[in-house]
């Protein structure tokens, strides 16, 4: 606080100090009369370098210049160099400062203040400077306040400063365990990588161990090899030699007119040749069915063997007989032929007259659920408001329209069923599913009328000729093969994809086919003999399916990225490519109605989805 009015300056300073500065009082020690201190005011100015003024310093050690000596003066000298030392050496200790206690006005205001009573702490000052000024009170009989409450004061701060500091630190201490923890985890999860790869370490440094040991093994053979390739070098070389001896010698021989030994050789494996040719002729007809081997007969051992025989010997001669009776049917058929001369499509006039303007406002009719699973192929009936379904629950449906009530439900697939195609005349149906068989079934009676066998891998295609005599197929074992209905056989397989084959399709009242692979090409072939005719490139991802127009001069195909291309068919040259990516194009289709309206369907069920992007890893 600061000194009332009328109080000197000089108690402030003695109770500051703690000291008494009074002439009265007890005079200081010499040692606190010494180091006292007092404060001057120095003004200090910047001046330049070049005003400044150099003193030297004189040396510590004085010496008194020769013809000056005087004892009296030496004998000072030293006396105030060894008082120097002993202030130098000595301690300044000042006097501990008398602890004041606090007075009881104070004490009162500064509650009053840390409280933050104001208005109170006004009145009181007031009164109490009014009582100071009338001297009508004893103020040092009032005394100072109690050790004691300055004390509890001075605990009660001590006390919350010590409860903040103990908040602190438990915060440290609780973040400090956090990082412990994950100090702990990391260090575990880190011990763990380091087993892992010191297993990983052993496990390489044990397999190259066994691999130098593999390949040391193979020293020997190749050491062998490389004898046998230098053998086999020189024989060359001597057959070469003996070849132009022969050469020369024949040549020789034919200027004299006498046949040489080599031309007996040359006709007698002609012959053999000839011979060889006919034997694979020969068998070739056997396994087509033209020619019956004769079956040889023993009368009487057969008999005894029949009257013998006991039931499971009877039942294994009826199948077999059942099976010979069979063949003997199939090789009496004789192979369908493919017509030479297509009349036209009945159906180009009627595209011809109907062109009017494309209609877009389609809209949701009804809703047909007819399968526990997805489905994979819907078609319509040639010439009824009939439609069939197949699924992945390897049954197929036909499905009258608009009800929607079902007619025919087919089962017989042993797995999911990919692709079905009407009959050109509508009475059958053909099938294709992933048990890798081919179906056909006789609408009028609701029976699998014949099924085809020969794929390795899932069929994904099918399609009927014009003429309803041949059926293609398209399979992920990366050939096509055309089948004939009337010799129930095989009678092409098509070579010349690399990669799954996902789609087939005949063209329209022609023997020509066109099929689409995975390995982005479109071909097309010739089904009169099987070879591929012209094959087309320009799709940069796996090519899902394949069509014709009615009118057969424009080709649509779509691809896994959602690409579709039309391509010239009489020019064998792409026209346009739309992008409807990312998502995969799986079918493409022109309008019956009006050709020139195309149709992309991008959504199907999620597991043949995955199938049909698989299909060049599976292959």
């Amino acid at each position: 606080m600061a000194a009332p009015r009328g109080v000197p300056p000089l108690r402030v300073l003695e109770e500051a100090l703690g000291i008494d500065l009074t002439p009265g009082g007890d005079a200081p020690e010499p040692v606190a009369a010494e180091g006292a201190y007092y404060l001057e005011q120095v003004t200090i100015t910047e001046a330049s370098e070049d005003d400044c003024e150099y003193e030297e310093i004189p040396d510590d050690n004085f010496s008194i210049p020769e013809g000056e000596e005087d004892l009296a003066k030496a004998i000072h000298m030293v006396q105030e160099q060894a008082t120097d030392i002993q202030i130098l050496e000595q301690k300044t200790v000042l006097p501990s400062r008398h602890v004041v206690h606090e007075a009881i006005e104070d004490f009162l205001c500064n509650f009053l203040i840390k409280m933050e009573m104001t208005r109170t702490l006004d009145c009181f000052q007031a009164e109490w400077y009014e009582l100071i000024q009338k001297g009508g009170t004893d103020l040092k009989a009032l005394g100072n306040v109690p050790d004691v409450y300055s004390q509890v004061m001075l605990l009660e701060s001590e006390n919350k400063n010590l409860k903040k500091d103990l908040k602190h630190f438990r915060q440290a201490a609780e973040k400090a365990r956090e990082e412990l923890l994950k100090t702990q985890k990391e260090r575990d999860f880190h011990r763990m990588h380091h087993k892992r790869i010191v297993q990983e370490k052993n496990k390489l440094i044990a397999d190259l161990k066994g691999l130098k040991l593999h390949y040391a093994s193979y020293e020997p053979t190749i050491r062998v090899l490389h004898e046998k390739h230098h053998a086999l070098l020189k024989e060359k070389m001597l057959t070469s030699l003996e070849r132009d001896q022969a050469v020369g010698k024949h040549i020789r021989y034919k200027d004299k007119g006498i046949p040489h030994i080599t031309e007996v050789k040359r006709r007698n494996l002609e012959s053999c040749l000839c011979q060889i040719s006919g034997l694979q002729t020969t068998l070739k007809n056997i396994d087509i069915g033209h020619i019956q081997v004769p079956v040889i007969k023993v009368g009487h051992s057969c008999e005894k063997e029949n009257k013998s025989e006991g039931p499971t010997q009877k039942c294994l001669r009826e199948a077999r007989e059942e099976n010979d009776n069979k063949t003997k049917m199939r090789n009496e058929r004789k192979d369908s032929e493919f017509p030479t001369d297509m009349q036209p499509d009945p159906n180009l006039s009627a595209c011809k007259e109907n062109l009017c303007p494309a209609k877009f406002d389609y809209k949701l009719n009804n809703i047909f659920r007819l399968h526990e699973l997805p489905v994979s192929c819907i078609v319509m009936h040639p010439s009824k408001d009939i439609l069939v379904s197949c699924s992945e629950d390897r049954l197929w449906k036909m499905v009258g329209l608009p009800k929607g009530n079902v007619l025919l439900t087919g089962s017989g697939h042993t797995d999911w069923l990919s692709d079905c195609c009407f009959h050109p005349s509508g009475n059958k149906l053909a099938t294709s599913g992933g048990d890798t068989t081919i179906k056909l079934w006789d609408l009028s009676k609701g029976e699998c009328m014949l099924t085809f066998e020969g794929h390795n891998h899932a069929v994904w295609s099918c399609t009927w000729h014009s003429g309803g005599d041949f059926v293609a197929s398209a399979s992920l074992d990366m050939t096509s093969k055309i089948w004939d209905v009337n010799s129930e056989r095989c009678r092409y397989t098509l070579y010349g994809h690399t990669d799954s084959v996902n789609s087939i399709e005949f063209f329209p009242f022609s023997n020509t086919l066109l099929t689409a692979s995975a390995d982005k090409t479109l071909s097309m072939w010739d089904a009169r003999t099987g070879k591929c005719e012209q094959s087309l490139y320009g799709h940069m991802h796996s090519i899902n399916d394949a069509t014709f127009t009615s009118r057969g001069h424009i080709i649509a195909s779509c691809d896994a990225r959602g690409v579709t291309k039309l391509w010239d068919f009489r020019k064998l040259i792409p026209i346009v490519s739309i992008d409807m990516g990312p998502s995969p194009g799986n079918e493409v289709n022109f309008d019956s109605t009006d050709p020139t309206d195309i149709g992309v369907h991008g959504k199907m069920s999620s597991r043949l989805y995955r199938r049909r992007q698989n299909r060049s890893h599976s292959a």
